[in-house]
C-alpha cells in the first residue's frame, strides 16, 4: 500500500533534503506561512517525525507544478468505515475536470484527520470546479439527512481547508 508522509521546514532545508534523495517521490510546497514536503514511497519514509498517512484511494501522478488543496477532515474511530465507505465509491468525476492533476484521499496511521489532497494547475482550476456541476453533484447530499455530514457522531471537530503551491523554483 502506497503512503505518504509529511513533515515542515523551511524551503532550503526541505530542498536540500528533496535534493540529498533524488530516488524519492518528494514534492515540496508553499503555505501562507510555512513549507511543506511530501514523500509518497510504497516504503518507509527518510523523516524524523512526520505526519503519516495510508492512501487508501487515488488517481493521477503527484507532480511538482501546481495548486494543492488539502481538506482535513477529523473522523470518529466509530466514523472510519463509513467515511472510508463513501470515498470508495465516489462517483469519479473529479478527475474528469479541466485543471486537474490528481488526488489521494489519506487515512491518518496516528491521528483522527483524514486528508482530501487534490492537485490542480493552477488555483483557478480548483474554483471552476468548486462551481461546477460534478462538485454540485459529489457534494449533492451535504446538508440533507442522507449526507455524511449529517451524521454529525462520525465528525468531532469541523473540517478545515489548507492551500498550497508546487515550489520548484529556489
Amino acid at each position: 500500500m502506497k503512503k505518504i508522509y509529511m513533515t515542515f521546514g523551511t524551503p532550503d532545508f526541505l530542498h536540500k533534503f528533496q535534493e540529498e534523495n533524488p530516488n524519492e517521490t518528494m514534492i515540496q510546497m508553499l503555505g501562507e506561512d510555512t513549507a511543506l514536503l511530501v514523500h509518497e514511497t510504497e516504503g518507509e519514509t527518510l523523516f524524523n517525525q512526520p505526519r503519516k498517512y495510508e492512501v487508501f484511494d487515488g488517481s493521477g501522478q503527484l507532480t511538482e507544478n501546481g495548486f494543492f488543496v488539502f481538506n482535513n477532515i477529523p473522523v470518529s474511530d466509530e466514523g472510519r468505515p463509513v467515511f472510508e465507505h463513501r470515498f470508495k465509491n465516489r462517483a469519479g468525476l473529479i478527475e474528469e475536470e479541466p485543471g486537474f492533476i490528481a488526488i489521494r484521499v489519506l487515512r491518518p496511521v496516528d491521528s483522527d484527520t483524514y486528508v482530501v489532497l487534490t492537485q490542480w494547475d493552477d488555483e483557478q482550476s480548483f474554483k471552476d470546479w468548486q462551481t461546477s456541476q460534478s462538485y454540485n453533484k459529489a457534494h449533492a447530499k451535504r446538508g440533507t439527512s442522507e449526507g455524511i455530514d449529517h451524521q454529525k457522531s462520525i465528525f468531532p471537530r469541523s473540517s478545515f481547508v489548507t492551500k498550497y503551491v508546487g515550489q520548484t523554483e529556489h
